[in-house]
Protein backbone atom coordinates (compact mmCIF):
# COMPACT_ATOMS: atom_id res chain seq x y z
CA UNK A 1 0.00 0.00 0.00
CA UNK A 2 1.29 3.46 -0.90
CA UNK A 3 -0.17 6.93 -0.57
CA UNK A 4 -0.02 9.56 -3.29
CA UNK A 5 0.93 13.10 -2.35
CA UNK A 6 0.98 16.47 -4.10
CA UNK A 7 2.54 19.59 -2.59
CA UNK A 8 1.68 22.79 -4.45
CA UNK A 9 3.40 26.06 -3.63
CA UNK A 10 4.43 29.31 -5.23
CA UNK A 11 7.84 28.00 -6.32
CA UNK A 12 7.39 24.28 -6.96
CA UNK A 13 4.81 21.60 -7.61
CA UNK A 14 6.04 18.36 -6.05
CA UNK A 15 4.58 14.89 -5.98
CA UNK A 16 5.50 11.66 -4.23
CA UNK A 17 4.52 8.14 -3.40
CA UNK A 18 4.86 7.52 0.34
CA UNK A 19 4.76 4.19 2.15
CA UNK A 20 3.02 3.39 5.42
CA UNK A 21 6.08 4.36 7.46
CA UNK A 22 6.23 7.83 5.96
CA UNK A 23 9.10 7.10 3.58
CA UNK A 24 9.15 8.75 0.15
CA UNK A 25 9.61 5.93 -2.38
CA UNK A 26 9.20 7.98 -5.56
CA UNK A 27 9.14 11.71 -6.28
CA UNK A 28 8.58 14.19 -9.11
CA UNK A 29 8.89 17.96 -9.27
CA UNK A 30 8.10 20.87 -11.60
CA UNK A 31 8.53 24.64 -11.26
CA UNK A 32 5.31 26.48 -10.50
CA UNK A 33 4.12 28.66 -13.42
CA UNK A 34 2.59 30.96 -10.82
CA UNK A 35 2.10 33.95 -13.15
CA UNK A 36 0.61 31.92 -16.01
CA UNK A 37 -2.94 30.78 -16.66
CA UNK A 38 -5.01 28.43 -14.53
CA UNK A 39 -4.69 25.74 -17.18
CA UNK A 40 -0.90 26.13 -17.36
CA UNK A 41 -0.82 25.57 -13.62
CA UNK A 42 -3.01 22.50 -13.92
CA UNK A 43 -0.85 21.15 -16.75
CA UNK A 44 2.16 21.27 -14.44
CA UNK A 45 0.22 19.35 -11.78
CA UNK A 46 -0.87 16.78 -14.35
CA UNK A 47 2.73 16.38 -15.51
CA UNK A 48 3.78 15.48 -11.95
CA UNK A 49 0.98 12.90 -11.71
CA UNK A 50 1.98 11.53 -15.12
CA UNK A 51 5.54 10.96 -13.93
CA UNK A 52 4.47 9.30 -10.68
CA UNK A 53 2.11 7.04 -12.59
CA UNK A 54 5.06 5.55 -14.49
CA UNK A 55 6.47 4.11 -11.27
CA UNK A 56 5.68 0.48 -10.41
CA UNK A 57 4.59 1.54 -6.91
CA UNK A 58 1.67 3.45 -8.46
CA UNK A 59 -0.16 0.13 -8.87
CA UNK A 60 -0.48 -0.04 -5.07
CA UNK A 61 -1.94 3.48 -4.74
CA UNK A 62 -4.75 3.44 -2.17
CA UNK A 63 -5.20 7.05 -1.05
CA UNK A 64 -4.07 10.49 -2.21
CA UNK A 65 -3.56 13.78 -0.39
CA UNK A 66 -2.97 17.29 -1.71
CA UNK A 67 -1.28 20.02 0.27
CA UNK A 68 -1.68 23.43 -1.37
CA UNK A 69 -0.76 27.00 -0.64
CA UNK A 70 -3.83 28.69 0.70
CA UNK A 71 -6.44 29.67 1.35
CA UNK A 72 -8.02 26.33 0.57
CA UNK A 73 -11.57 25.08 1.00
CA UNK A 74 -11.36 21.45 1.94
CA UNK A 75 -15.09 20.80 1.82
CA UNK A 76 -15.45 22.27 -1.69
CA UNK A 77 -12.12 20.90 -2.90
CA UNK A 78 -11.04 24.31 -4.19
CA UNK A 79 -7.91 26.44 -3.81
CA UNK A 80 -7.26 30.18 -3.99
CA UNK A 81 -3.54 30.59 -3.22
CA UNK A 82 -2.53 34.18 -2.51
CA UNK A 83 0.68 33.72 -4.50
CA UNK A 84 -0.96 32.00 -7.53
CA UNK A 85 -3.30 34.68 -8.96
CA UNK A 86 -4.85 32.50 -11.69
CA UNK A 87 -6.28 30.03 -9.20
CA UNK A 88 -9.30 31.52 -7.47
CA UNK A 89 -11.81 28.92 -6.34
CA UNK A 90 -10.01 26.47 -8.62
CA UNK A 91 -11.53 22.95 -8.42
CA UNK A 92 -8.23 21.19 -7.79
CA UNK A 93 -9.62 18.05 -6.16
CA UNK A 94 -12.02 17.45 -9.04
CA UNK A 95 -9.30 17.98 -11.63
CA UNK A 96 -6.87 15.63 -9.93
CA UNK A 97 -9.59 13.02 -9.36
CA UNK A 98 -10.38 13.11 -13.08
CA UNK A 99 -6.77 12.63 -14.16
CA UNK A 100 -6.72 9.47 -16.33
CA UNK A 101 -4.03 7.80 -14.21
CA UNK A 102 -5.83 8.22 -10.87
CA UNK A 103 -7.64 4.94 -10.10
CA UNK A 104 -11.40 4.88 -9.67
CA UNK A 105 -12.33 5.14 -6.01
CA UNK A 106 -9.26 7.17 -5.00
CA UNK A 107 -10.67 10.45 -3.70
CA UNK A 108 -7.98 13.14 -3.25
CA UNK A 109 -8.03 14.83 0.17
CA UNK A 110 -7.15 18.55 0.23
CA UNK A 111 -5.42 20.38 3.09
CA UNK A 112 -3.43 23.58 3.33
CA UNK A 113 0.28 23.08 2.70
CA UNK A 114 1.26 24.20 6.17
CA UNK A 115 -1.41 21.99 7.74
CA UNK A 116 0.13 19.14 5.75
CA UNK A 117 3.54 20.03 7.13
CA UNK A 118 2.11 19.99 10.66
CA UNK A 119 0.60 16.56 10.03
CA UNK A 120 3.96 15.24 8.86
CA UNK A 121 5.96 16.70 11.72
CA UNK A 122 3.44 15.31 14.22
CA UNK A 123 3.49 11.89 12.53
CA UNK A 124 7.23 11.23 12.25
CA UNK A 125 9.02 14.57 12.63
CA UNK A 126 10.07 17.12 15.23
CA UNK A 127 6.60 17.37 16.82
CA UNK A 128 6.09 13.61 17.23
CA UNK A 129 4.48 12.94 20.62
CA UNK A 130 3.91 16.67 21.32
CA UNK A 131 0.42 17.61 22.49
CA UNK A 132 0.34 21.28 21.46
CA UNK A 133 2.51 22.58 18.64
CA UNK A 134 2.63 25.25 15.98
CA UNK A 135 4.32 24.06 12.79
CA UNK A 136 5.28 26.77 10.30
CA UNK A 137 6.33 26.84 6.66
CA UNK A 138 8.54 29.83 5.83
CA UNK A 139 9.12 29.82 2.09
CA UNK A 140 7.70 31.81 -0.85
CA UNK A 141 4.87 32.50 1.59
CA UNK A 142 4.41 31.89 5.31
CA UNK A 143 1.87 29.38 6.61
CA UNK A 144 1.22 27.29 9.67
CA UNK A 145 -0.67 24.40 11.13
CA UNK A 146 -1.69 23.57 14.68
CA UNK A 147 -1.59 20.42 16.76
CA UNK A 148 -3.87 20.86 19.78
CA UNK A 149 -4.57 18.24 22.41
CA UNK A 150 -2.49 15.73 20.48
CA UNK A 151 -4.48 16.02 17.22
CA UNK A 152 -4.14 18.07 14.07
CA UNK A 153 -6.52 21.04 14.17
CA UNK A 154 -7.31 21.92 10.55
CA UNK A 155 -10.43 24.00 11.16
CA UNK A 156 -13.70 23.95 9.24
CA UNK A 157 -12.20 24.91 5.87
CA UNK A 158 -8.70 23.52 6.47
CA UNK A 159 -7.01 26.89 7.07
CA UNK A 160 -6.58 26.96 10.87
CA UNK A 161 -3.12 28.12 11.92
CA UNK A 162 -2.61 30.35 8.87
CA UNK A 163 -0.06 32.45 10.74
CA UNK A 164 1.34 34.19 7.66
CA UNK A 165 -1.67 36.44 7.59
CA UNK A 166 -1.60 37.59 11.18
CA UNK A 167 -1.01 41.35 11.27
CA UNK A 168 2.18 42.28 13.12
CA UNK A 169 2.27 45.95 12.03
CA UNK A 170 -0.98 47.88 11.79
CA UNK A 171 0.69 50.50 9.60
CA UNK A 172 2.67 48.01 7.54
CA UNK A 173 2.57 47.41 3.80
CA UNK A 174 -0.55 46.04 2.14
CA UNK A 175 -0.37 42.27 1.67
CA UNK A 176 -1.73 40.56 -1.47
CA UNK A 177 -4.42 39.13 0.83
CA UNK A 178 -5.71 42.68 1.34
CA UNK A 179 -4.67 43.23 4.97
CA UNK A 180 -1.83 45.39 6.25
CA UNK A 181 1.37 44.32 7.93
CA UNK A 182 1.01 40.55 7.58
CA UNK A 183 3.85 38.31 8.75
CA UNK A 184 4.30 37.17 5.15
CA UNK A 185 5.24 40.70 4.06
CA UNK A 186 8.25 40.57 6.39
CA UNK A 187 9.32 36.94 6.73
CA UNK A 188 8.73 35.17 3.41
CA UNK A 189 11.72 34.46 1.22
CA UNK A 190 10.41 37.02 -1.28
CA UNK A 191 10.09 39.68 1.42
CA UNK A 192 13.58 38.98 2.81
CA UNK A 193 15.19 39.35 -0.62
CA UNK A 194 13.15 42.46 -1.46
CA UNK A 195 14.08 44.20 1.80
CA UNK A 196 17.75 43.37 1.36
CA UNK A 197 17.72 44.77 -2.19
CA UNK A 198 15.96 47.94 -1.05
CA UNK A 199 18.71 48.50 1.53
CA UNK A 200 21.44 48.30 -1.11
CA UNK A 201 22.43 44.63 -0.90
CA UNK A 202 23.49 42.89 -4.10
CA UNK A 203 23.65 39.11 -4.59
CA UNK A 204 27.13 37.61 -4.48
CA UNK A 205 28.70 36.51 -7.75
CA UNK A 206 25.82 37.66 -9.93
CA UNK A 207 23.48 35.01 -8.48
CA UNK A 208 19.70 35.57 -8.42
CA UNK A 209 18.34 37.73 -5.62
CA UNK A 210 16.65 35.17 -3.37
CA UNK A 211 16.57 34.56 0.36
CA UNK A 212 19.16 31.82 -0.12
CA UNK A 213 21.70 34.35 -1.43
CA UNK A 214 20.74 36.82 1.32
CA UNK A 215 21.55 34.07 3.85
CA UNK A 216 24.95 33.50 2.22
CA UNK A 217 25.73 37.20 2.59
CA UNK A 218 24.43 37.24 6.16
CA UNK A 219 26.77 34.39 7.13
CA UNK A 220 29.62 36.45 5.67
CA UNK A 221 28.66 39.35 7.95
CA UNK A 222 26.86 41.63 5.48
CA UNK A 223 24.93 44.10 7.67
CA UNK A 224 22.11 44.61 5.14
CA UNK A 225 21.53 40.88 4.78
CA UNK A 226 21.62 40.40 8.55
CA UNK A 227 19.08 43.22 8.94
CA UNK A 228 16.71 41.54 6.47
CA UNK A 229 16.77 38.32 8.49
CA UNK A 230 16.45 40.23 11.76
CA UNK A 231 13.32 41.90 10.40
CA UNK A 232 11.92 38.51 9.39
CA UNK A 233 12.75 36.99 12.76
CA UNK A 234 11.01 39.84 14.58
CA UNK A 235 7.79 39.36 12.59
CA UNK A 236 7.81 35.60 13.14
CA UNK A 237 8.47 36.07 16.85
CA UNK A 238 5.54 38.47 17.23
CA UNK A 239 3.16 36.02 15.54
CA UNK A 240 4.45 33.03 17.52
CA UNK A 241 4.04 34.89 20.80
CA UNK A 242 0.47 35.84 19.88
CA UNK A 243 -0.34 32.24 19.00
CA UNK A 244 1.18 30.97 22.25
CA UNK A 245 -0.95 33.42 24.20
CA UNK A 246 -4.11 32.17 22.50
CA UNK A 247 -3.67 28.40 22.63
CA UNK A 248 -0.60 27.63 24.80
CA UNK A 249 2.16 25.85 22.93
CA UNK A 250 4.65 23.18 23.93
CA UNK A 251 6.75 23.54 20.79
CA UNK A 252 7.18 25.56 17.60
CA UNK A 253 8.56 23.83 14.50
CA UNK A 254 9.81 25.93 11.57
CA UNK A 255 10.33 24.42 8.13
CA UNK A 256 10.27 25.53 4.50
CA UNK A 257 13.01 26.80 2.23
CA UNK A 258 13.86 29.91 4.28
CA UNK A 259 14.41 27.76 7.38
CA UNK A 260 17.41 26.26 5.59
CA UNK A 261 19.22 29.50 6.50
CA UNK A 262 19.68 27.94 9.95
CA UNK A 263 20.86 30.22 12.72
CA UNK A 264 20.80 33.21 10.38
CA UNK A 265 17.01 32.97 10.84
CA UNK A 266 16.64 31.10 14.12
CA UNK A 267 18.98 33.27 16.20
CA UNK A 268 17.09 36.58 15.68
CA UNK A 269 13.74 34.75 15.87
CA UNK A 270 14.54 33.31 19.29
CA UNK A 271 16.04 36.60 20.50
CA UNK A 272 12.95 38.60 19.56
CA UNK A 273 10.65 35.90 20.95
CA UNK A 274 12.12 36.52 24.39
CA UNK A 275 10.89 40.12 24.09
CA UNK A 276 7.39 39.27 22.87
CA UNK A 277 6.58 36.11 24.83
CA UNK A 278 6.70 37.57 28.33
CA UNK A 279 3.72 35.95 30.05
CA UNK A 280 4.61 32.96 32.20
CA UNK A 281 2.73 30.47 30.05
CA UNK A 282 4.23 31.78 26.78
CA UNK A 283 7.82 32.14 27.92
CA UNK A 284 10.60 29.74 26.82
CA UNK A 285 8.60 27.83 24.19
CA UNK A 286 11.22 25.89 22.21
CA UNK A 287 11.60 26.81 18.52
CA UNK A 288 13.21 24.05 16.47
CA UNK A 289 13.84 23.27 12.79
CA UNK A 290 11.51 20.86 11.03
CA UNK A 291 12.67 17.28 11.36
CA UNK A 292 11.62 16.38 7.82
CA UNK A 293 13.22 19.34 6.08
CA UNK A 294 11.77 19.89 2.60
CA UNK A 295 9.84 16.59 2.43
CA UNK A 296 7.39 17.57 5.16
CA UNK A 297 4.71 18.90 2.81
CA UNK A 298 4.66 15.70 0.76
CA UNK A 299 4.69 13.38 3.76
CA UNK A 300 1.96 15.44 5.38
CA UNK A 301 -0.21 15.36 2.26
CA UNK A 302 0.18 11.59 2.28
CA UNK A 303 -0.79 11.54 5.96
CA UNK A 304 -3.92 13.56 5.15
CA UNK A 305 -4.83 11.11 2.40
CA UNK A 306 -4.27 8.15 4.71
CA UNK A 307 -6.47 9.72 7.37
CA UNK A 308 -9.33 10.51 4.99
CA UNK A 309 -12.10 8.60 6.83
CA UNK A 310 -11.04 10.11 10.15
CA UNK A 311 -10.87 13.57 8.58
CA UNK A 312 -14.54 13.33 7.64
CA UNK A 313 -15.61 12.00 11.04
CA UNK A 314 -13.56 14.53 12.99
CA UNK A 315 -14.97 17.50 11.09
CA UNK A 316 -18.49 16.25 11.63
CA UNK A 317 -18.07 15.47 15.29
CA UNK A 318 -15.26 17.54 16.79
CA UNK A 319 -15.42 20.89 15.07
CA UNK A 320 -12.47 20.26 12.75
CA UNK A 321 -9.97 18.53 15.01
CA UNK A 322 -8.29 15.90 12.86
CA UNK A 323 -6.37 12.98 14.34
CA UNK A 324 -3.36 11.81 12.36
Amino acid sequence: MVYGALDIGGTKIAGALVDGEGRVVAAARRPTPARESAEAMMAAVASVVDELATRPEWASLSRMGIGSAGPVDTSAGTVSPVNIPAWRGFPLVERVRNHPAVPDGVEPVLVGDAVAMAAAEHWIGAAKGVANALCMVVSTGVGGGLVLGGSLHAGTTGNAGHIGHITVDQNGPVCPCGARGCVERYASGTAIAAHALESGWTPPGGLPATAREVAVSARAGDARALAAFDRAGRALAAAIAATAALVELDLVVVGGGVSQAGEVLFAPLRRHLRSYAVLDFTRDVPVVPAGLALDAGLIGAAAAGAAAPRLSRSRAGTGGRTPV
